[in-house]
């Protein structure tokens, strides 16, 4: 039979592990919330700016498509609307963000968050 009686005074001595610093325990998050940022935000944050630019910069004659798939003439620009001609005396007045590009162009904004 084995005799443990004196291992337990040497467990006893043995100085307990110094935990790691509060650094160390926070690296990995923030390299995990700096790759979320870098991948995801950033490129949306692009592509917002992109869409506000062009809807900005749309004027009067311009040749458009809605998100609805609607092609139509910017016949007159409102402060957060457009009226676009659609045919001859058809027109119609419709959000500046359902723009979603000029005609004959590829589109600003995809087909999937185009329309709601």
């Amino acid at each position: 039979m084995l005799n443990l009686i004196p291992a337990v005074p040497l467990l006893a001595m043995q100085t307990p592990a110094a935990a790691p610093s509060i650094l160390v325990q926070i690296f990995p998050f923030a390299v995990m919330l700096l790759i979320f940022y870098v991948i995801l935000v950033l490129p949306a944050r692009r592509k917002q700016k992109k869409v506000a630019e062009f809807q900005a910069s749309l004027k009067g004659g311009d040749k458009v498509i809605t998100s609805g798939g609607i092609y139509g003439s910017v016949s007159r620009l409102g402060e957060g609307t457009i009226q676009i001609q659609i045919a001859d005396k058809v027109k119609i007045e419709i959000s500046r963000a359902a723009i979603s590009g000029l005609q004959g162009q590829t589109p600003v904004m995809p087909e999937s968050e185009g329309t709601a």
